[in-house]
Formats: structure tokens, C-alpha cells, sequence
């Protein structure tokens, strides 16, 4: 693994010994809100739940193209800059040459013509080309609100939209979940995080490096709310509706200890009678497979990142 394409890096696999004012530990406290409103919005769930439109799919990809597109390029221009620069990764972490193989599957050879810039990403890209150009500490938000979050979930997220659009199994149209420069996740967050940490700020700053991550975190949410409304006009049937069984035939009349959802939940609070029950309800239940490995994405995606 390597820091601007320089000299390899080792990665130690310990626990990282970390402080409350670290900046990575401000940043799990601070954006937890944040987290528990994104995974109530209803494209994020239906997503996880294999209800996504192909069109919706499209332009979410089109989306975070935008967004990477001018995040790597002012991560680019600051790249010396002494806080940008030990967490500058070009090659494990930037995506949008990723997404534009993306667009070119789902569009074609002329896809560059066929997007634009929609008015609830535009905020987004605007704002990260501000901070770049003037205040380029709060780059460091915006990478990690990203790309932590991308590397926690984006293998279950990458198999979600595989099996619901009927994907290439080969990776056409989901590169980018792939991290071809990251060998180990779990390290690489590590690592990632320990550069964090080490950078010289004071609390001041730290805070608004957080302030910044909600910030992120909200415009996220107003590009979800955008494509929401496409999708109540688009009359396109959702390629895979209900994998598996219903809720409610789950729940099997209410039951809420046969609801793998819960079920799941309780055991990774550390409750063992749960695990046992998650294990039995996922035996008599093969289909929910799918869905509870969806439920875990929407935890991995939002919160893992902090833990692993």
C-alpha cells in the first residue's frame, strides 16, 4: 500500500490506541445524528432492500461521479498541503475514473453527453470546491465521510445492486465498489485513521472538521431526496421487488423474536440469546439472507467504519 504511489506502507492490524479529542473518536460522537437520519431515508432503504430503479441507479451513479470528481481534484491541488497531504491516497482511494467505467456501461460511449450536474448535487460540489480553494482543512472531512463509509459497506452494497439489476457478475457497472489498492479494509481504515489522528490541530479546528462531516453527511441527504422524487415519476417497475419473504411473513403474526431484523440487531448489542436466535431464524428462513446481509451494509456503511 502505498502514499502517493511512494514507498510502501506497512500496516500494523492492532487495536489503535486512540483518545476521546482524537479526531477520528470527535468524529463517531459528533456525526452519530447524522447517521441515524440517513438510515431513515427511504432510498437508502429501499436500496438495501433490492428496490432500486435502474434509472435512479444511473443517476445516483452520474451523482457521486460529480462528487468525486471534484473532491480528487481539489485533494489534487492540495496535495502538499500539510493537512491533506498524509491522508492523500490517490491510488487506493479515488473512484472517479471508477465511476466514469460505471457510466460508460450504463450509458455508453457517449455517456459524458448524457449527464449534467442535477440541482441537488450541485450544492455538494459546490461547497467541496469551496473548501478546496479556501479552507482546505475541511478536505479531510469530506475524504473521510466518503471513503470510510464507501470501504465499510461497499462489498454487500456492490452484491445488492448486482443481484436487484441483474448485474454482470464480472463487476460491470459497480466498479465502483471495488478497491483494487486496498487489500485489507480493515487495515487500510486503520491506517487511515492513525494519519488522521496525527495531524496537527488544534480543538478548534477538529470541531469544525466535524461541523463539516454533518455538513457532508446533509448534502448526501439532499441528493437522496432528489433522486426520491425522480422516482415517484418514473414508471419503471423495480428490477428485483421483495427478495425473499415479507416482514410480515417473518414476523409470522407478530412475533418479534422470528424478525431477523431484530434479532440482529439485539446481537450486535453483545446479547447471545439473540446471536442463537439470528442463526435459527436465518436456517428456517434462507431468503432473508439476503435482506438481513442488506440490514448489515445500512450498519456497516454508516457506523462500521468506526469500529473495525
Amino acid at each position: 500500500m502505498s502514499n502517493k504511489g511512494g514507498a510502501r506502507i506497512v500496516v500494523d492490524d492492532d487495536d489503535e490506541h486512540v483518545s476521546p479529542t482524537d479526531l477520528s473518536e470527535l468524529l463517531a460522537d459528533g456525526t452519530k445524528e447524522s447517521h441515524d437520519r440517513a438510515e431513515n431515508c427511504s432510498f437508502v432503504k429501499d436500496f438495501l432492500r433490492g428496490r432500486i430503479k435502474r434509472e435512479l441507479f444511473k443517476r445516483g451513479t452520474a451523482a457521486l461521479y460529480f462528487v468525486y470528481t471534484v473532491m480528487e481534484e481539489e485533494m489534487e491541488k492540495n496535495k502538499d498541503h500539510p493537512h491533506v497531504a498524509p491522508i492523500y491516497f490517490p491510488v487506493e482511494l479515488h473512484r472517479s475514473e471508477a465511476l466514469a467505467r460505471d457510466l460508460e456501461y450504463f450509458y455508453g460511449d457517449d455517456w459524458e453527453n448524457q449527464i449534467s450536474l442535477s440541482a441537488g448535487t450541485k450544492p455538494y460540489v459546490d461547497r467541496i470546491r469551496e473548501v478546496g480553494q479556501k479552507d482546505p482543512v475541511l478536505l479531510v472531512a469530506h475524504s473521510y465521510t466518503r471513503y470510510m463509509g464507501d470501504l465499510s459497506g461497499g462489498q454487500i452494497l456492490k452484491k445488492v445492486a448486482q443481484r436487484a439489476l441483474k448485474l454482470p457478475s464480472t463487476g460491470e457497472g459497480v466498479n465502483f465498489y471495488q478497491f483494487e489498492g486496498i487489500h485489507s479494509h480493515r487495515g487500510f481504515k486503520q491506517l487511515y485513521r492513525s494519519r488522521m489522528n496525527e495531524l496537527d490541530l488544534d480543538m478548534e479546528t477538529k470541531l469544525r472538521i466535524v461541523e463539516e462531516s454533518n455538513r457532508a453527511f446533509g448534502f448526501n441527504m439532499m441528493v437522496f431526496s432528489e433522486l426520491e422524487e425522480i422516482g415517484k415519476s418514473i414508471q419503471e417497475e423495480v428490477q428485483e421487488p421483495g427478495l425473499g419473504h415479507s416482514h410480515a411473513e417473518v414476523m409470522q403474526g407478530g412475533d418479534i423474536n422470528k424478525c431477523p431484523y431484530y434479532a440482529a440487531k439485539m446481537a450486535a448489542g453483545g446479547n447471545p440469546t439473540y446471536a442463537l436466535q439470528l442463526a435459527t431464524t436465518l436456517v428456517r428462513y434462507p431468503p432473508c439472507q439476503v435482506l438481513l446481509a442488506a440490514w448489515v451494509a445500512l450498519l456497516a456503511g454508516f457506523t462500521a467504519w468506526y469500529i473495525f
